[in-house]
């Protein structure tokens, strides 16, 4: 029989990011008898050593007694009664010395918040404006499903704007494939072939971002693409769908360019090179390809911290807001929908959807609440920012990490990671020993060791997930 720490770590996996209402479990995907189907296939398939590390290259079954049993059996709403409620004194009695390790550098704080209640339960510089790298993505995601909801999708389109001129036109999305834009040259050239027309000029238009398409943290780098309204696999210049890769200097340009040579392999003469319009293209829509729905692409950038979903969500936002679709735009807008959550934002900055730039502020416990909205049944939209977090030890950016010792949460923390240079932060939720949904954050500056201190803020997160206090 599974002993009762299996019992925890099932459940933890299952109800981790679960509102307090059960049926909230049958709208988020993408489920499979109630936990994430991704999660599952790790789960089974990876090998450990016994300090809880994975095995280079294992794929060996776990034990037949460790085994998960059906979700159904432990697929419960996270604990409400207040008798579970764990109290401050023990809470700051667990973490307070955590979080007074030197690796985690000079500016330490966290904040603590019960899921159900709304209570913030642990607090050292709560409130105390920080870098929050990485984790302002939950941020950039709460915006975005609030104004657009999560089954918005980004649209790059193809116009007729005249009897032999056709225009590509970018609407945002960054993951736009080479195996949609063959099948948009499939639909465009039917399109044309049926108006009767065999040559055309192409051209492209970026029109609707405005702005400096770079990135403040400089040109040329891995991190993120120059951020344009158009381009093929975020301007990756590999076949790498995450992580870090050089990328194009002008994607727009290169989807162009690429789009031009689909045409013509499909019988359409398309004249003179791909020239971008100076002005907002106009005319009959030949064809479009949508992106996933924006569940998806906030899933997909959470647990990849994807930075050029994150700029294009941003953008988005500002958007559907009528602001400029620019870094200043996104400012106001992420801003502004953040507000109309209910978030307090006293110190907080949003220089960019991504946290890429040091000037973005928020702080523990704004984040920790964000994460607590989440939860909320009052808020069902946002419910992809839980089910994007990676899991510990088994998915995204924690795949890694919580590999046994005092940092031993594989399975029951859910969790944004952040990291610059000096920068390291961890935003997330956990079930408790208690059953309690917790939400928290550690945002660190100043170690010398990156590793060191994600190690301290691995060993915060899992003394919440060992709390039963």
């Amino acid at each position: 029989m599974p002993d009762a720490r299996t019992w925890q770590v099932v459940a933890g996996s299952a109800a981790v990011g679960l509102t307090v209402s059960f049926a909230a479990v049958a709208v988020a995907g993408p489920w499979e008898s109630g936990q994430r189907t991704a999660e599952r296939a790790a789960a089974a398939s990876r090998g450990h050593q016994p300090d809880g590390r994975g095995v280079p290259g294992s794929r060996a079954q776990p034990p037949a007694e460790a085994a998960a049993p059906p979700a159904a059996r432990v697929l419960t709403a996270p604990a409400t009664d207040p008798a579970t409620l764990p109290t401050q004194q023990a809470l700051a009695a667990r973490l307070a010395p955590l979080l007074r390790d030197p690796a985690l550098g000079a500016l330490r704080t966290g904040a603590v918040i019960d899921a159900a209640t709304g209570k913030l339960l642990y607090g050292s510089g709560a409130a105390t404006p920080s870098v929050p790298a990485s984790t302002i993505k939950i941020a950039t995601a709460a915006a975005a499903l609030s104004v657009l909801g999560p089954d918005h999708r980004i649209s790059t389109t193809v116009l007729a704007t005249g009897p032999h001129s056709t225009v590509l036109v970018g609407g945002g999305d960054p993951t736009l494939t080479a195996a949609a834009l063959r099948t948009l040259a499939d639909d465009t050239a039917r399109a044309l072939t049926a108006r009767g027309t065999t040559a055309t000029s192409l051209g492209y238009d970026l029109s609707l971002y405005s702005g400096p398409v770079q990135h403040p943290i400089g040109r040329n780098n891995q991190n993120i693409a120059p951020v344009t309204s158009l381009m093929l696999n975020e301007g990756r210049l590999d076949t790498s769908d995450h992580g870090l890769a050089d990328r194009s200097t002008d994607p727009a340009a290169d989807t162009a360019t690429a789009f031009a040579k689909l045409l013509r392999a499909r019988g359409v003469k398309v004249t003179g090179t791909p020239a971008r319009t100076p002005a907002a293209a106009a005319g009959p829509q030949l064809a479009k390809a949508a992106s996933v729905p924006l569940s998806a692409l906030v899933e997909r950038m959470l647990t990849t911290s994807d930075n050029d979903i994150a700029e294009a969500l941003a953008r988005q936002t500002a958007i559907a807001a009528h602001l400029p679709a620019s870094f200043s735009g996104a400012q106001q807008a992420v801003t502004a929908a953040l507000g109309r959550l209910g978030l307090p934002l006293a110190g907080a900055k949003f220089t960019d959807g991504s946290g890429l730039n040091r000037a973005d502020a928020l702080s523990a416990e704004q984040l920790a609440r964000l994460l607590a909205l989440a939860a909320s049944p009052r808020h069902p939209q946002l419910r992809p920012i839980l089910t994007g977090l990676p899991v510990a030890g088994f998915s995204g950016t924690l795949s890694d990490r919580f590999r046994g010792g005092p940092a031993s949460g594989a399975g029951l923390i859910r969790a944004k990671t952040g990291t610059l240079t000096g920068v390291n932060a961890i935003a997330g939720t956990v079930v408790a020993a208690d059953g309690r949904l917790l939400t928290f954050t550690f945002l660190t500056q100043g170690a010398t060791s990156a590793t060191a201190a994600q190690t301290g803020l691995d060993r915060l997160a899992s003394a919440l997930a060992a709390c039963g206090c």
